[in-house]
């Protein structure tokens, strides 16, 4: 019981510490956030080029979905994945790579913040959408989106330990790598349109990518109004995923740690 509570308390310390850097950066962030609510807007607004009607509104509910999960999702993957650099840029990975907590209570305590902080921001950029827009979600089962959004988090938090190696084996390019594959997901995932005007040689990705699952899931349940049993297959698959994708980015994570400590790149800048 003392362990569990040790290492529950280890992973607020450092949901906190991850706060109190928001707080320092505080500038930076409300630009960032605010580009990001402006994203939001500009990509409903294209939704408004359809002539005035249900089609309108299905379009511009369509397209702010894509944004609003698409925010939340990169900002679980951004958080986990650049988790490395963050630590190298304040001075402070040795410290933490040699503080006598797990491996494990460490990047869930990363996780744990990457999960809050995207639901807050996705929140205060839904409340820009919601007063810029005034189209109807009524029949919308909002229970059963909030359970795949939720749902979700969990693979895109292994993709995100995944790439968190790029920053241990490259100092100097690996936190932009992690933008590829970030790009790739965003590319395959059906975030601004259907899967099914992708060419044809590219499409299979799109049936790898979590995103792909936890929009159509999301989207059933606000356009469609679909009840929360028939999205239980769909979040209990993403969960699997996660199941599968935590443990094999945790090991993988670890392989590139100790490569990095041996070749004594863990702090190099350059």
């Amino acid at each position: 019981m003392s362990l569990v509570l040790g290492e529950t308390r280890a992973i607020f310390a450092l949901v906190r510490r991850n706060f109190h850097l928001l707080r320092r950066y505080l500038g930076w962030e409300l630009v960032f956030w605010f580009y990001n609510v402006i994203n939001t807007l500009t990509i409903g607004l294209i939704g408004f080029t359809i002539p005035k009607g249900a089609e309108r509104n299905h379009m511009v509910v369509y397209l702010a979905i894509g944004a609003l999960l698409w925010n939340f999702l990169s900002i679980l993957f951004q958080e986990v994945s650049n988790s490395v650099q963050w630590e190298r840029w304040e001075g402070t990975i040795e410290y933490s790579f040699m503080a006598p907590i797990r491996r494990l209570t460490y990047l869930l305590g990363v996780c744990s913040w990457a999960v809050l902080y995207g639901l807050v921001r996705t929140v205060v950029i839904l409340v820009g959408v919601a007063f810029f827009f005034h189209v109807s979600i009524r029949g919308a089962d909002l229970g059963g989106a909030a359970l795949v959004l939720v749902v979700s988090s969990v693979p895109f938090i292994g993709l995100g330990l995944m790439a968190a190696v790029l920053p241990l084996l490259s100092t100097e390019r690996g936190a932009q790598a992690t933008q590829v594959i970030q790009g790739v997901l965003l590319l395959v995932s059906g975030v601004y349109y259907p899967i099914s005007v992708l060419p044809h040689w590219i499409r299979w990705a799109a049936v790898l990518s979590p995103a792909t699952y936890t929009l159509q899931a999301v989207r059933r349940a606000v356009l469609y109004g679909a009840p929360v049993h028939s999205l239980l297959g769909v979040s209990l698959g993403l969960f699997l995923a996660g199941l599968v994708l935590i443990p094999m980015g945790l090991g993988i994570f670890m392989l590139a740690e100790r490569h990095a400590m041996r070749v004594g790149s863990l702090k190099r800048n350059g």
